[in-house]
């Protein structure tokens, strides 16, 4: 059988690609080479922060709006609970990025937020010990999205579509032509008008051919049963939080969104050891929880009571940390999705109306200049 458009890869983005081609009455193919709730990826753990005033650039922006108001639309379509609007604060010394970079998006685009010094840090959010000579950037409409209902949703919505949607069947190859793409798993060979490809941490493998510097680190997430119970950390008292120490480091967190999560989730953001989906590390280490207990006591001292649990994840680098999102250089019919580098998550719902107008139209309204694949040729050199 042959499909219009082919989407490899089911996670958070290819699972919002594929229900965003199905609903505009493309036939679409999905496939993924694990089941559909797997935490080999990236689209797992729990939560993922949503954020408006954006310190990586403010060129973001337009998209994280566009994005807001899908999650709220993808909810009431499939019935789950997927975004919780917490409020967040982005903690750090005034030149430090996480801060700066804060406050300049927020400016740009006229986004409410306030700025806080360390007292009012500590009066309003009293689990936080900032340092004298350091401030927060409060946004009112951050929050935290949860990656497993989000691709749940999706799937769910591609399938009342009519997306045919296949599971452990790995993708062998993919080629495309004039007379369109031909893809070959582990189970067959498929033929579609068009491609979409979703291969998270699996790009260098899967688009071998665009010879991109892509670089796959592995991460870790903690969860801590915090001194006194979790009732402090609760979504409805406490804001997610981006935290640029003294050191430099950033670490961020959550609060807990239901009381069957016994646990406050933290991470540090980067920094991670180089891997491939092959050779990642899946063992948390003992001395890995021993050092992010202690970095966290020093800025938030209730929270590393108790270790509760860990979980490795992979961020799929660009040397710039933004995406690729493009029309395949080579192959009009192919668009390509990658690179999300750690901070790409919050963007699923607007991705997937990105992909579905490149696919279907060759091109979008949505500013996506600063993820052409083009900037970054020069580095693979």
């Amino acid at each position: 059988m042959s499909f219009d458009v082919i989407v490899i890869g089911l996670g958070g983005m290819g699972s919002a690609a594929a229900y965003q081609l199905a609903r505009r009455g493309q036939r679409v193919l999905g496939l993924e080479r694990y089941g559909p709730a797997h935490n080999r990826g990236s689209s797992h753990g729990g939560s993922r922060i949503t954020r408006q005033a954006y310190f990586e650039d403010p060129a973001y922006v337009p998209l994280l709006l566009r994005a807001t108001q899908m999650w709220e639309s993808i909810e009431k379509e499939s019935g789950r609970r997927i975004f919780y609007r917490t409020g967040g604060v982005m903690i750090g010394r005034p030149d430090s990025l996480t801060v700066s970079g804060s406050r300049r998006s927020a400016e740009e685009w006229d986004l409410p937020h306030e700025m806080l010094d360390a007292g009012e840090i500590r009066r309003r959010f009293p689990t936080m010990r900032p340092e004298p000579d350091e401030i927060a950037l409060y946004e009112a409409n951050a929050g935290l999205v949860v990656p497993e209902a989000s691709v749940a949703a999706h799937l769910a919505l591609a399938a009342r579509s009519g997306a045919e949607l296949h599971f452990e069947e790995p993708v062998l190859s993919w080629h495309a032509g004039d007379a369109g793409v031909r893809v070959t798993t582990a189970d067959g060979v498929y033929t579609a008008d068009r491609l979409v490809i979703c291969p998270g941490a699996w790009a260098a493998d899967v688009l071998a051919d665009l010879g991109l510097p892509f670089r796959v680190e592995r991460q870790v997430q903690f969860w801590f049963r915090p001194r006194g119970g979790t009732d402090a950390f609760l979504v409805d008292r406490h804001p997610i939080f981006v935290w640029e120490g003294g050191e430099g480091r950033q670490f961020y967190g959550f609060g807990v969104h239901h009381r069957e999560q016994p646990g406050v989730k933290v991470a540090f953001f980067r920094g991670g050891a180089t891997c491939t989906p092959e050779t990642i590390d899946r063992t948390v280490r003992p001395e890995e929880v021993a050092a992010m207990a202690a970095f966290v006591g020093r800025h938030i001292p209730d929270l590393p009571g108790e270790f509760l649990r860990a979980a490795t994840c992979m961020y799929t680098n660009t040397p710039d940390e933004h995406f690729v999102i493009s029309v395949h250089p080579a192959h009009p019919q192919v668009v390509v999705a990658c690179g999300f580098s750690g901070h790409g998550f919050k963007f699923v719902p607007v991705v997937g109306e990105i992909l579905a107008d490149l696919s279907i139209d060759g091109a979008t309204r949505h500013p996506i200049a600063l993820f052409d694949p083009a900037r970054l040729t020069q580095l693979a050199v």
